[in-house]
């Protein structure tokens, strides 16, 4: 295949995707040895002797803390690939996972307005979500508002206030 015809292919997608007729996943697929976590939620990752230090790959991707001594809590921050390598404390690996963070698309539903992409969280009703690559004037609304719910609820708890 020729690099024009590539290119006609690859922008033929895209343009079925910015209308909403068709999608497409750019990122290799997941292995079986990777450890699938969904954006916004977390998964474990047991180790096999003590954790010393984690190196993350893309911090941006996905987030870990040190749960117990041979535990790691993972946290999907953004779509993507990325890795950790887990080391002991005599600095040998003890483990290099792939860490593939996905959409639950069992639980959300995107609308595609042009090019502009919004998302809802539909369990059990939808609402909207906020999810990296959303129209960013959407993104700002659906921000501001989860702001002001929190701003509310931490003044409300801060007085001691509660419902009648």
């Amino acid at each position: 295949m020729t690099a024009n015809a590539t290119y006609r292919i690859a922008h033929a997608a895209v343009a079925l995707v910015a209308l909403g007729t068709a999608s497409i996943a750019l990122a290799p697929a997941a292995s079986a040895d990777d450890l699938i976590v969904r954006y916004d939620q977390s998964q474990l990752l047991r180790v096999s002797r003590p954790i010393a230090e984690i190196i993350i790959g893309n911090p941006s991707i996905a987030d870990i803390t040190v749960q117990a001594t041979n535990m790691l809590v993972v946290t999907g921050k953004t779509f993507g690939t990325t890795n950790v390598i887990v080391l002991d404390a005599d600095r040998n690996v003890i483990q290099d996972q792939r860490i593939v963070v996905i959409r639950d698309p069992a639980r959300q539903v995107s609308i595609y307005k042009g090019t502009k992409r919004e998302t809802y969280s539909c369990a059990p009703a939808c609402n909207p979500a906020l999810v990296a690559g959303d129209d960013s004037k959407y993104f700002g609304e659906v921000k501001g508002g989860f702001e002001s719910k929190t701003k509310f609820s931490d003044a409300a708890a801060e007085s001691g206030g509660g419902s009648n």
